[in-house]
C-alpha cells in the first residue's frame, strides 16, 4: 500500500513520516490515510519530490516472487 511504501522510504532515509508531512505542507496524518484514500496528485508528487523519486515509483507495486 502507498503510506507503507512512504514509511518504508522514511526508515531506509531516517526520516519520520510526520517531518515528511511538514516539509511536504500536507496535514498531521495524512500520508497514513494514504492507504484508504486517494492522494491528490499534488500531494502525492511534493512527497515523490522530498524523497527525490519519481510518482511512478512510489505507485508501483513490487513484483511478487
Amino acid at each position: 500500500m502507498l503510506a507503507d511504501k512512504i514509511r518504508a522510504l522514511c526508515e531506509s532515509r531516517g526520516k519520520a513520516v510526520g517531518a515528511v508531512e511538514v516539509a511536504c505542507g500536507l496535514s498531521v496524518g495524512a500520508i497514513s490515510k494514504w492507504n484508504a484514500s486517494s492522494p491528490t496528485v499534488k500531494n502525492l508528487k511534493a512527497v515523490a519530490d522530498y524523497f527525490g523519486v519519481t510518482v511512478d515509483e512510489l505507485l508501483r507495486e513490487e513484483a511478487k516472487e
